[in-house]
């Protein structure tokens, strides 16, 4: 079958982009703030830090949090990773159960800053937040920015197809052919949940991609489940539902791709026959246990905005749901000279 890196990111659904443009011409370029969606209620055996870094590793400063407290690793949870290459805020939560309060502002690394401290009765869990706030700075653009300004509108009133970012891959996709190599039988190198993660994320754009290349990724197919805005809940609405179309022109509504596994979410035949040459991921996915969920094919950014700071520097600020990538909506705006 072809490559790994052929369904990184599909095609794009609105053309090419109006400009060039350099992104991370320095950290600050591209900021990051994990919005949490409730605050934690003060009390409780758990500390829960909010923390800003530039240029640091979620997990390695992890790491580091559990050395200051003299716990084991396993013992600090976060709720997702964030780029290295950027300024970042995101949450942390150590069980502290019998152990005093260390001092976090000292422990700190280099890069790190201490926003807020604070319990909670609970730890935080993977996939807890609510959304991520980007805000980009793209450098030295060049060309229709006239375009530029009406492409960001477009996004904005229309969204973009929702694809996993090429991060979930790892480097040249590698993240992909050791997840094959691991599902056929081999040993495995990398951690499971990401080799697994990165396989579903393949397929998933594997799926997007021939529906943006079919130009249906903005409406559903018969017999396809639709899901609902802000949710994983999904159901299969019957033929010719004039609500649905409503629905789904509104934003209310999304058409869905599969995120591959056994029972849960249903699986199309025709999902099924896009990813036919790819029944090693398919067939290993099912065969770990994972259960079948659905993801929107359609990723909405109404709260865009697109402006020109300076001559050659335009600012770009939006909020993403957790689980989507500032890649899909850059790519469809600029073509730049470095992956989200």
């Amino acid at each position: 079958m072809s490559g790994e890196g052929e369904a990184l990111l599909g095609p794009r659904a609105l053309g090419e982009p109006p400009v060039t443009a350099t992104l991370r011409a320095e950290p600050a370029d591209f900021r990051v703030d994990e919005v949490l969606g409730f605050e934690p209620d003060g009390s409780g055996q758990h500390a829960w830090l909010r923390i800003e870094k530039t240029g640091t590793n979620t997990e390695w400063l992890g790491k580091q949090l559990a050395r200051a407290a003299g716990l084991p690793p396993r013992a600090v949870s976060w709720s997702g990773r964030k780029d290295r290459h950027a300024i970042t805020t995101q949450w942390y939560s150590l069980d502290l159960a019998g152990r005093p309060e260390p001092d976090w502002a000292a422990a700190l690394p280099e890069g790190v800053r201490l926003l807020v401290a604070t319990r909670h009765g609970r730890k935080l869990r993977r996939g807890t937040h609510a959304a991520n706030r980007f805000e980009l700075r793209l450098r030295e653009v060049a060309g229709d920015t006239d375009a530029l300004a009406a492409r960001a509108a477009e996004v904005a009133r229309r969204g973009v197809p929702n694809y996993f970012g090429p991060q979930r891959f790892g480097r040249d996709g590698d993240n992909v052919a050791a997840a094959r190599a691991w599902l056929a039988g081999g040993e495995r190198r990398g951690p499971r949940d990401i080799l697994l993660s990165a396989a579903r994320s393949w397929l998933f754009n594997r799926i997007l991609a021939a529906r943006v290349a079919a130009g249906e990724w903005e409406a559903t197919r018969t017999e396809e489940p639709v899901l609902l805005a802000g949710s994983g809940s999904f159901f299969v609405p019957e033929a010719g539902d004039a609500d649905v179309r409503d629905r789904l022109a509104r934003g209310d509504l999304h058409p869905s791709g599969p995120l591959w596994g056994r029972g849960g979410a249903p699986i199309t035949e025709a999902e099924r026959a896009l990813v036919a040459d790819a029944e090693d991921l398919t067939a290993g996915l099912e065969q770990a246990g994972l259960k079948a969920e659905r993801r929107a094919l359609r990723l909405m950014v109404p709260d865009l905005e697109a402006a020109e700071e300076e001559a050659g520097t335009w600012r770009m600020a939006f909020s993403l749901p957790r689980g989507a990538f500032a890649t899909t909506v850059v790519r469809e705006l600029a073509e730049t000279d470095a992956a989200l």
